[in-house]
């Protein structure tokens, strides 16, 4: 049966390679699914594509055009925002490169209307599943998830992950504007935060294959940014928990 409330979100910049075909990759999965892309102001004519292939989809292809490179997690928070406001029941996050496999969508979706309340596409929950990737970067991708599980406690075997659908609920419980993170730390941010308000998280096991057309966003300095980042997002969490176990003794008194 149609999906008709459903959007998947793909931000983009540079993408020509990819966004028309990430596109019909989407539409020919024939779900109802709408797709919203929330450009940078890519120079390399993504935009153009994207409004280029509106008129033939029906109403259910989008585009938010930003002024410039923004940073990945206030790309998603604005699709969100956006979602939010046009009564969306579930809210995908996707990449334009085909390391998400669209095929994997109905998957997502499946899991969060059979319970869950956010459904991560886990590289790693039954094994380590990712394809034309260096062993250096499997490695460090692995092994950062790691990391975050053992400074936070979360209980998400990849808590970096960045293919994911969120019921409605989750982003309407979430206070945006106290999301700190931009980069890549702002994917480990946002699976704290829903667990930490009590969602149940599930993963759903994918493969993930690196982009074979156009050039990764990856850097060193966004993995900085997810190492130091945990540390400091654990730190916030405590002093906000005790802070509100000294509210509830004082009130008790």
């Amino acid at each position: 049966m149609p999906v008709t409330k459903a959007v998947v979100i793909i931000p983009t910049y540079n993408e020509k390679e990819n966004v028309a075909r990430i596109i019909d990759a989407v539409f020919n999965l024939n779900r109802g699914y709408h797709v919203l892309i929330i450009d940078d102001n890519s120079p390399d004519g993504t935009a153009q594509i994207v409004k280029e292939k509106q008129p033939e989809s029906e109403g259910k292809l989008h585009i938010v055009e930003r002024k410039g490179k923004l940073g990945l997690g206030t790309a998603y928070i604005k699709g969100f925002e956006w979602s939010l406001e046009r009564e969306y029941d579930y809210v995908f996050e996707m990449d334009a490169d085909f390391s998400h496999n669209p095929a994997d969508l109905p998957r997502l979706l499946e899991a969060c209307e059979n319970g869950a309340d956010l459904a991560v596409g886990s590289r790693y929950v039954s094994g380590v599943n990712v394809v034309n990737w260096p062993m250096g970067r499997v490695l460090m991708s692995y092994f950062a998830s790691k990391y975050v599980r053992v400074v936070t406690g979360l209980k998400i075997a990849d808590t970096t992950a960045g293919f994911k659908c969120y019921s409605r609920k989750v982003l309407e419980a979430i206070n945006f504007d106290q999301i700190r993170f931009k980069g890549y730390a702002f994917q480990i941010e946002m699976k704290f935060t829903a667990w930490q308000l009590g969602f149940k998280v599930v993963e759903v096991p994918i493969v993930f294959t690196d982009r074979t057309e156009g050039t990764s966003k990856m850097s060193g300095g966004i993995f900085n940014e997810a190492v130091w980042g945990v540390l400091s997002m654990k730190m916030r969490s405590i002093f906000e928990s005790t802070k509100k176990k000294h509210h509830k003794v004082e009130n008790a008194k």
